[in-house]
């Protein structure tokens, strides 16, 4: 933490560096003043010391803070980043199998792999919460080190997820809005194209974010004693590169992909009514389409607390107040939640996937535990007794499995 101190006359101020307006005034006068001394006079003089945090007098102000990280990270990340991390990997398998080739599969896919690389990032945020919970001078020197990789690695998870978010509501668009340029427009190759570009531009367009901080060794003197703060780099503290930077790096992470999908999905959820209103049953192809307007929805609602918190107010993260860390702990929440909720969302609605997923996992299991009931013994040696299934049967199978 940087303190300025001024002396002068016996009396000494003292200003935290986390924007508080408060100056503690010490010597013969202890009462407090919110005036800084004049700069000018020559009997005051001014240095500037870092001091480590005192993990045994946590200030009130933290306290918001305190609370919010410990919910977050040690509470609802891992009841996030468990289940969320299995059923994006699942997902993966599903998605990959050739029952599911089709342009919408490979977007999916491709954000299934985000939202894995997001909740894989989470999960070590979680252990280094934890690490500071048991060792808090162990958990700073992690946290310092980690976190220029680790917001890197967030800035670059989250605008993938947009992007991949905004060319599914595009190839939805098209596939419902105009179903006769769909053949030609929405085909894998062209899928696979827009998904690899969406990594390769987002990926680099975010790499300022991973020059933005680093870590750096402090001693207090006071306590004699050494350790890590985050900080701004020389680069990061470029203020005529960073601030039109930070504005385009919002701008492209959630307000153009809000106002996009915004618009889309108003159009998607026009048609798919008016199909409704003429009385038809909702076909396979409806089914998939009001899928994915819930996963654009629930992105919209997961995103815009952030694109409030980063676009319009300003707020960052290290730089900011105590309270401000607090919010930006629940706003991240909101977007663990929206990489976690896929996998659900798939198995609830989507009966193709469904079946899939059963072929995969379940129908094996299935035969083997059938092969090994219809094992029989011959002449003291193993047998398998042959089962015939009729037409009927197997055209059943097929309908329950596919």
């Amino acid at each position: 933490m940087l303190y300025f101190m001024v002396r002068g006359k016996g009396r000494k101020w003292m200003r935290h560096s986390d924007k508080e307006s408060a100056y503690v005034l010490e010597g013969k006068n202890t009462n407090c003043t919110k005036d800084m001394p004049d700069p000018q006079d020559t009997n005051i003089t001014l240095t500037i010391a870092y001091l480590c945090p005192n993990e045994t007098h946590p200030e009130r102000a933290d306290n918001f803070f305190a609370t919010a990280q410990f919910v977050t990270g040690v509470i609802i990340y891992p009841i996030l980043c468990f289940p969320g991390i299995v059923g994006n990997i699942l997902t993966l398998i599903v998605l990959y199998h050739k029952d599911m080739a089709t342009s919408t599969s490979v977007y999916l896919s491709a954000l299934a792999l985000s939202d894995l690389i997001k909740l894989l990032n989470d999960l070590m945020y979680f252990i280094v919460i934890l690490i500071v919970r048991i060792d808090p001078v162990k958990g700073e020197i992690t946290m310092s080190e980690l976190y220029p990789y680790t917001h890197y690695i967030f800035n670059v998870a989250v605008c993938i997820t947009a992007w991949l978010t905004v060319s599914i509501a595009v190839e939805r668009y098209i596939s419902v809005c105009h179903p006769a340029k769909a053949k030609d427009l929405c085909t894998i190759p062209r899928a696979r194209a827009v998904s690899v570009s969406v990594f390769v531009v987002m990926t680099i367009l975010t790499i300022p974010s991973a020059l933005r901080y680093e870590a750096v060794k402090i001693h207090d003197s006071l306590t004699n004693r050494s350790c890590f703060e985050i900080r701004p780099s020389d680069f990061g503290r470029n203020q005529s590169f960073m601030v039109p930077y930070i504005w385009i790096q919002n701008s492209l992470r959630s307000i153009v992909p809000l106002v996009v999908l915004i618009f889309l999905n108003a159009r998607i959820i026009n048609e798919v009514k008016r199909e409704r209103v003429k009385g038809k049953s909702l076909s396979g192809k409806t089914r998939i389409t009001i899928m994915l307007v819930i996963v654009i929805i629930v992105f919209l609602v997961c995103i815009t607390p952030d694109a409030v918190m980063s676009m319009f107010f300003g707020f960052g993260y290290i730089e900011e107040t105590s309270d401000i860390k607090g919010i930006r702990e629940i706003t991240d929440s909101l977007l663990a939640l929206n990489s976690a909720f896929n996998f659900v969302l798939y198995c609830s609605m989507s009966q193709q996937f469904r079946g899939t997923f059963y072929k995969i996992f379940c129908a094996k299991c299935q035969d083997l535990k059938r092969q090994k009931r219809n094992t029989g013994i011959e002449n003291g040696r193993p047998c398998v007794v042959k089962v015939i299934i009729n037409n009927n049967q197997q055209r059943g199978l097929q309908e329950t499995y596919v």
